[in-house]
């Protein structure tokens, strides 16, 4: 099934698609039978991407999946050499789980020899992630401009895991004028508040557990928001205090990157939470990035 070969590869339930022009024609096909959902993944994939998968059969005729490790937004110190590449289990899950055609091209197809074309967020582009991570949403930005213009999808389902990312294609998409509705799905989390991430696999038991340190500063922050607190600068405190609490030597030292109290679609700083606000934290655990969020409503009046 999960042979990759040159022309489209077809099974009871799912075709793979090496190539733009074999996956564009192949969505093609599936449009003409109504509306068709994306779900673009770098693989490694966990229960946290089959959500989407679930979202996007609920909401769609027809399911398409990618899988490709971007390169571009891989800083030169990064993962993208040992970023886990796990392609035949991840075509079982993806068939098992409905997705009936997937993409998953090389990067030489992706971005041809002698390419000179990216897409630039702009100021968005380098807030939260980044900001410590130059270069990271330009890459995003070029590889899902692509992929929308490959695939044209109805509708395009990404993790609020990744909350940056996800306002950054929000505002692509508006200034683009992507005929695409973006769908943001809830972050898919460990019976003990982890989020789900590719990369919690680099964790070792020690660190697992200290990563939930990065649940317990939202969860701190949530808490005084639930009691009426709508200041920023108080919720941020409650996360920083969880951080500084848990100092000291350890055998698997956490670092914090950010905590930060930002408005959820432009990412910038704000004061007052009352009309709705994203909590987001960074850290490094040991020698792994971990990310996690979670969204306030707006109080009502």
């Amino acid at each position: 099934m999960t042979q990759l070969l040159s022309e489209p590869v077809a099974t009871a339930s799912i075709t793979i698609c090496r190539t733009p022009a074999e996956m564009h024609a192949a969505c093609r096909d599936l449009r003409r039978s109504g509306t068709l959902g994306l779900v673009p993944t770098m693989g490694a994939l966990h229960a946290g991407h089959l959500s989407l998968v679930s979202a996007a059969r609920a909401g769609c005729d027809a399911v398409a999946a990618s899988i490709f490790v971007n390169p571009t937004q891989f800083g030169p110190d990064e993962d993208f050499e040992s970023y886990p590449r796990t392609f035949d289990e991840d075509c079982h899950k993806l068939e098992s789980a409905g997705v009936q055609l997937l993409f998953a091209p090389a990067a030489a197809d992706m971005y041809p020899p002698g390419n000179t074309t990216y897409v630039d967020p702009g100021e968005i582009g380098e807030r939260l992630d980044g900001a410590s991570r130059p270069g990271h949403f330009r890459g995003v930005a070029t590889i899902v401009s692509r992929l929308f213009h490959i695939v044209m999808p109805d509708r395009a389902y990404f993790g609020q895991k990744d909350a940056a990312q996800v306002a950054v294609i929000r505002r692509l998409v508006r200034d683009l004028n992507f005929p695409v509705e973006l769908v943001a799905c809830p972050i898919y989390r460990e019976p003990d508040g982890l989020a789900m991430s590719s990369r919690n696999r680099y964790l070792s038991p020690a660190e697992r557990t200290r990563a939930l340190i990065l649940w317990r500063a939202l969860a701190a922050a949530r808490r005084l928001a639930c009691h009426g607190e709508t200041s920023a600068a108080a919720l941020r405190a409650a996360m920083l205090n969880v951080f500084a609490a848990d100092a000291g030597p350890n055998t698997a030292p956490v670092r914090l990157e950010y905590a930060a109290v930002v408005d959820p679609d432009a990412l910038l700083p704000i004061g007052d939470t009352s009309r709705g606000a994203l909590v987001a934290v960074a850290a490094f655990v040991g020698a792994t990035r971990l990310i996690d969020n979670l969204l306030l409503p707006a109080i009502s009046q």
